[in-house]
């Protein structure tokens, strides 16, 4: 094969990708907290040995969240907490503390405040956050901190990455921060409220046909290249 077939090649590999991302953020439309992903081109440019034309090659291996927030949702939960503004709430996982902006919470069996699938919310001392067995009303203030029954338990810990570049997306909503993170200095939360997903369905399934297509056209070239070269083998043949 050619230069030109591997650049198309690359090409094709590099939509591939923007496709199967741009597929799993439509899936994601209603996801509490998801935050888009972005598929982002870079061009690699080789110089030929010989002095020849250089060689370009496209590469599609980086991926950028979109840090824009999505709508607040009324839903009158006393556990349910969003985010105003920038920031993460930081959660206890298997795997270590992961960074999300998914504020639907259930208290345990000892009072500390749990995701859907068993994450402990964290304060912004880095402990699990517990409301005392038996409160009969439980409150948020804007700053974050937590009461029960009038009574101040917790300060929850919003947070943000000190490099959101290098943030790594796991299970959906949560994201990893290698590079760490700090507090954020003046939290904006509210109670009774989720934050929805940042995707715009609109928008992805634009960016869906504009992919196919240029898929289909990087199709169409790698085809004609594979005829001319076979007619250049039959004609060698003769």
């Amino acid at each position: 094969m050619d230069n030109a077939g591997y650049v198309t090649l690359t090409r094709q590999a590099g939509l591939l990708r923007e496709m199967q991302t741009v597929a799993n953020n439509i899936a994601n439309l209603s996801t509490t907290g998801y935050r888009r992903e972005g598929v982002i081109f870079a061009e690699h440019v080789a110089r030929s040995d010989d002095g020849g034309p250089s060689l370009s090659m496209a590469d599609a291996a980086a991926r950028l969240t979109d840090e824009r927030q999505g709508p607040l949702e009324r839903t009158g939960g006393t556990y349910d907490f969003a985010i105003e503004g920038e920031g993460f709430f930081l959660v206890m996982t298997p795997e270590g503390e992961r960074l999300t902006r998914a504020g639907a919470f259930t208290p345990g069996p000892e009072g500390q405040l749990l995701t859907a699938d068993g994450a402990q919310l964290l304060d912004a001392g880095g402990a699990p956050v517990f409301v005392p067995p038996g409160a009969r009303s439980v409150a948020l203030g804007s700053d974050g901190t937590l009461s029960a029954d009038g009574q101040p338990i917790a300060e929850i810990g919003v947070f943000r990455p000190l490099d959101p570049l290098r943030l790594v997306r796991e299970h959906g909503t949560r994201f990893a921060a290698p590079g760490g993170w700090e507090p954020v200095a003046e939290p904006r939360l509210v109670q009774g409220f989720l934050e929805g997903s940042n995707v715009s369905a609109v928008s992805e399934i634009t960016r869906m046909i504009e992919v196919s297509r240029a898929y289909e056209l990087g199709q169409t070239f790698l085809d004609r290249e594979d005829e001319r070269i076979r007619a250049v083998l039959r004609s060698f043949a003769r």
